[in-house]
């Protein structure tokens, strides 16, 4: 079956965030991240060059599409395209404040750009914090750049979009953590093995009502502290400290 101008025009559409919410669909692309997301999401559309077709034992999707390198290009978000090219639908998650009391999970208060949620999702991987709780203003995980920037992480990591101040409020006891520039140094404090840490907007960090339901302020100090220095981190490189600091706790 050739891949016609409506299947591209329908791909490409993708790229805006209300087609793939009327579709409840997303696009990845390139055999790594398309491998890893096909065991765990179902594939309405794949789209393949007959070099990486070949080299598989079996794909499940609704429709397979052989194409040449020139026609993958015409569909792709990519500058250079990557052999591959899936269409999968979205997941939905039960979201219960059970699961933040039971485990170490993270929370994106107003994240913007589509590469630091991206890099964000892949470090809890890395980490094994499974879920992510965004704020409805957070950019949107199935944007192309985000997807691609999480490296497979959104196989393993489950993402729900919720009003933050109703989710921190409903945990009663639950320890809440957030980054500040007036926090108590993460180094000399105590963490726990569960609870909730917030990660606020790249410009204007941890909105006002947010801050004031964080039970634990926290923050990463500079070496040396006495050291002019930059005003504060990228919020991924935040999170990756903060969490290896979390991991590297636990006994």
């Amino acid at each position: 079956m050739a891949l016609s101008k409506n299947k591209i025009k329908y791909i490409r559409a993708l790229e805006l965030k209300k087609n793939r919410k009327e579709e409840n669909v997303f696009p990845a692309e390139g055999p790594k991240l398309v491998g890893d997301l096909l065991g765990h999401f179902h594939c309405r559309l794949l789209i393949a060059t007959e070099e990486w077709l070949d080299g598989q034992t079996k794909v499940l999707a609704d429709e397979i599409i052989s194409v040449t390198p020139e026609e993958l290009s015409r569909a792709s978000f990519l500058k250079t395209p990557q052999q591959v090219l899936a269409i999968f639908e979205q997941p939905s998650y039960k979201i219960t404040p059970e699961i933040i009391n039971q485990t170490l999970c993270l929370a994106l208060d107003d994240i913007q750009d589509p590469g630091n949620l991206g890099t964000i999702i892949r470090l809890a991987d890395w980490f094994g914090i499974e879920y992510v709780f965004c704020s409805p203003n957070t950019v949107d995980i199935y944007n192309p750049k985000t997807i691609q920037a999480t490296m497979g992480g959104i196989a393993r990591v489950k993402v729900c979009y919720t009003p933050l101040k109703e989710l921190i409020s409903s945990l009663h006891h639950t320890p809440v953590y957030g980054t500040f520039l007036n926090g108590e140094n993460i180094y000399e404090q105590p963490l726990s093995d569960t609870g909730l840490i917030v990660m606020g907007n790249e410009g204007k960090g941890i909105s006002p009502e947010i801050e004031e339901l964080i039970t634990n302020k926290l923050y990463i100090p500079n070496y040396p502290q006495d050291r002019e220095t930059s005003e504060s981190l990228n919020v991924a490189i935040a999170t990756a400290v903060i969490c290896a600091e979390f991991r590297r706790r636990i006994q």
